[in-house]
């Protein structure tokens, strides 16, 4: 996930995610340099159930600080641009979008942590080097409000091919591509099913620019401010029936609605999806390597996997860990997602973003 959000962002856009009482200061770098403490650096939408934090920091010694630094991409570029003198010790939430701008820039040094035998065999492809672990995984999709289409008699698109039909023209708001990671892994996965160059992506896009999609900055903006289906957006009355968002979307409208719907007031358009996995890796130069390295093993341990997925809203990577009921129900994973191998992405993900600023937004 992300597929995050990875993160997951959906948690932070509901305002679900929680302080951890360990965190400490927010200011940067390394503190205090106290060998007993362990720095996590992160994107916003980290979180994590107290008393899971405390069992590690008492099973391990090390008092776990975190420091959250903005949305996915402007902490891994943070995380570049301070590698010699890094923040934290363990950088978590860079997805397989963005994963080639870190591995370049080498911000991490190789660790193989502990359980790594027991993540998915899917989502190991590229860990030889062992320079970053695979923590979670989530489908960037496309969400419809339920009612919107119910009360005009509309079926719901289940495709991207539906999304450029007239019937559908001006209900999809997107992010942008250049600045938000559903938005980036939604062109990612137009490019992986249309392909490059000819009738490809580009001409998919022009055909969804003719159909009035809304392109905003964020997440939070198009799902808190612009969707009609969700809870913020009925409050600021948005009038866009359809989202790029994520699949474990619906489950979060059911689980933080009081009271409890009996069904999820939001669905997924399964064909739309594509899907991210989220890593953490040990940064380089870090001040705690081996605090550093009890950590990533707690992160991909069964206790933290269990936990993950009703404080990020995000699905485990790790085998046998427990998957809500609420996902299996309300938000399951995408049977057949679009997915692109990390290498292709680190070839063309640059000129594709600026081919598709260039042709959607001006």
């Amino acid at each position: 996930m992300s597929i995050t959000k990875k993160v997951s962002v959906l948690a932070l856009g509901l305002g679900m995610v929680g302080t951890l009482a360990a965190c400490g200061s927010s200011d940067g770098g390394q503190g205090s340099g106290d060998s007993r403490t362990v720095t996590l650096v992160s994107h916003d939408s980290w979180a994590a159930s107290k008393d899971v934090i405390a069992a590690f920091e008492k099973s391990s010694g090390y008092k776990v600080r975190v420091l959250e630094d903005g949305d996915a991409g402007q902490a891994v570029n943070k995380a570049i641009l301070t590698k010699d003198d890094p923040q934290g010790d363990v950088f978590f939430g860079v997805d397989n979008t963005l994963l080639s701008r870190a591995l370049d820039n080498g911000i991490f040094q190789p660790y193989e942590a502990k359980g790594s035998d027991l993540i998915l065999p899917e989502y190991q492809a590229g860990q030889d080097e062992h320079r970053v672990t695979p923590v979670d995984t989530g489908d960037v999709c496309v969400n419809y409000d339920k009612a919107y289409f119910s009360e005009r008699g509309l079926t719901p698109p289940d495709s991207l091919d539906d999304l450029i039909e007239p019937r559908y023209k001006d209900l999809l708001v997107t992010e942008n591509a250049a600045s938000s990671s559903p938005g980036l892994g939604f062109l990612l996965g137009t490019a992986a099913k249309y392909g490059d160059g000819g009738r490809g992506w580009q001409d998919y896009w022009k055909k969804l620019k003719a159909n009035g999609v809304k392109v905003v900055d964020s997440w939070e903006q198009a799902y808190n401010e612009e969707f009609s289906g969700s809870s913020g957006g009925k409050k600021a009355k948005g009038d866009r029936p359809l989202v790029v968002s994520y699949a474990s979307s619906p489950p979060a409208e059911v689980i933080y609605a009081d009271p409890q719907p009996a069904t999820a007031p939001t669905g997924v358009a399964q064909g739309t999806c594509f899907r991210q996995v989220e890593y953490a890796g040990l940064l380089d130069n870090a001040a705690n390597p081996e605090g550093g390295k009890a950590l990533l093993d707690f992160l991909i341990g069964k206790e933290f996997q269990d936990d993950m997925p009703l404080n990020m809203f995000v699905y485990p990577v790790r085998e046998g860990a427990r998957i809500p009921e609420a996902f299996r129900k309300f938000g399951p994973q995408a049977e057949d997602p679009q997915t692109m191998d990390p290498a292709k992405i680190a070839d063309n993900r640059d000129q594709w973003v600026k081919s598709w600023t260039s042709l959607v937004l001006k």
